[in-house]
C-alpha cells in the first residue's frame, strides 16, 4: 500500500484510472493515460469533479474537492489527481508492485 499523498508517475495515473472505472474516461487502459501530466487528460477531471487547484507555499499546489479532501503536490495536475484518487479510493492505494 502506496500513500495517496506521495503518488507520482505511472503509479498516480494508474490509481486515477481505477478511480475512473465507472467514470467516462475514454482513454482508461491505455498506455497513452497520462492525466497527472497531461492536462487533456487530467483536466476534464478537474472539471468534472469540480477539483479547486491553487498556489500553496511557495513552489507547491494545493488541490481541494468540495472543501471535503486536501492534497499537495509539485504541480497542479498533480495535486489535483492525488485529490481525486485520495476521494474515489482512499488515503492509501495497493498499486501493483511494477508501477510502485
Amino acid at each position: 500500500m502506496l500513500k495517496t499523498s506521495e503518488l507520482t508517475g505511472a503509479a498516480l495515473d494508474w490509481a486515477v484510472a481505477q478511480a475512473n472505472i465507472n467514470g467516462a474516461i475514454e482513454f482508461y487502459g491505455s498506455p497513452d493515460f497520462h492525466p497527472s501530466t497531461n492536462w487533456a487528460q487530467g483536466g476534464p477531471i478537474i472539471e468534472r469533479e469540480r477539483i479547486e487547484v491553487r498556489p500553496y507555499d511557495g513552489e507547491e499546489w494545493i488541490a481541494t474537492d468540495n472543501l471535503t479532501n486536501h492534497t499537495i503536490g509539485p504541480t497542479p495536475l498533480i495535486a489535483a489527481m492525488r485529490c481525486h484518487v485520495i476521494g474515489q479510493l482512499g488515503d492509501e492505494v495497493d498499486v501493483p508492485p511494477a508501477l510502485s
